[in-house]
């Protein structure tokens, strides 16, 4: 066993958010296919059809986390001329919310382990490529807001003229953003790996690259990232689904483009992604690689 003094020393930990701090997939497949299960039985239109017309809505919204999207399905517009498609089937998007808030939970060990670095004052930085609204929600219902020092996220995705998100809360302003965590925003169309918002994010911490370590799923993006610039490298293998069926439901309806598409394939061609360090178990493992202590 290596001695505690013995492993690299970092100051700086840079995380992904879904399937490396969460279970992002397992949460969006249950109350996605919940919701449209119960979308299918209310309406009468068959689930595929839905699942073409949601495509064609998340695409030209560049998010399959669209909050308006009921209200934009040609189907549903047809069958309710007169009233929003989001209150006839209301009881959908109840089982939707249900299903999400069941399923959004932090992976073993998570919490426990950003609190120790919280004790050390070693920051947690945040990347993800997930939407604001939706990022924020998932920090604040897994109790991490505060925990995580900064969070860098895709901007929201844009609503019909005429539309705001502030016309769509139903809370006191409170019950949303994030009160403890800042929340920075990369710019839009912005995808991993780009080494450029890593090195913003080391810039922002005052740190080089030896003493940040940064953690995710993705081989291709995450792993790719960090190598690219000199992090250390640790890849949250415990994230990875092997869920075939749930992700051929999520390629039927999300937002990727062709383009997107033929961007994974390319991604996908290079050569093997070998990580530095891999967590086969939980995040938790990463304490005992890195000895991490305030800068």
């Amino acid at each position: 066993m290596i001695h505690p003094r013995n492993l690299p020393r970092v100051s700086l930990l840079v995380t992904d958010l879904d399937d490396t701090l969460w279970d992002w997939f397992a949460a969006w497949h249950a109350s996605f296919s919940a919701m449209l299960k119960k979308l299918s039985e209310l309406s009468g239109v068959p689930q595929r059809q839905l699942e073409q017309e949601i495509q064609a809505v998340h695409r030209r919204r560049g998010t399959s986390e669209y909050s308006y999207l009921l209200n934009e399905l040609p189907s549903l517009l047809e069958k309710n001329p007169t009233s929003k498609p989001s209150e006839v089937y209301d009881e959908a998007l109840h089982v939707q919310n249900k299903n999400r808030v069941q399923n959004t939970k932090l992976y073993e060990g998570v919490k426990e382990t950003l609190q120790e670095l919280q004790r050390r004052k070693v920051p947690v930085a945040a990347y993800t490529e997930s939407i604001s609204y939706w990022s924020e929600w998932r920090i604040r219902r897994t109790g991490l807001d505060g925990l995580i020092k900064v969070m860098y996220s895709s901007p929201d995705h844009d609503f019909p003229n005429g539309i705001s998100a502030q016309q769509l809360r139903t809370q006191p302003p409170s019950a949303y953003g994030l009160h403890k965590t800042v929340h920075k925003q990369v710019p839009p169309g912005v995808l991993k790996p780009n080494a450029d918002v890593l090195r913003s994010i080391l810039s922002d911490f005052a740190v080089r690259p030896q003493e940040a370590v940064y953690v995710g799923d993705s081989l291709m993006k995450d792993i790719v990232m960090a190598q690219d610039l000199g992090v250390h490298d640790v890849h949250a293998q415990y994230g990875v689904s092997h869920d075939k069926d749930g992700y051929n439901l999520l390629r039927r309806v999300s937002h990727w483009t062709s383009q997107d598409i033929e961007r994974e394939k390319e991604l996908s061609t290079r050569p093997t992604v070998t990580p530095s360090h891999v967590l086969p178990e939980g995040f938790a493992q990463i304490l005992t690689m890195f000895r991490f202590e305030e800068a």
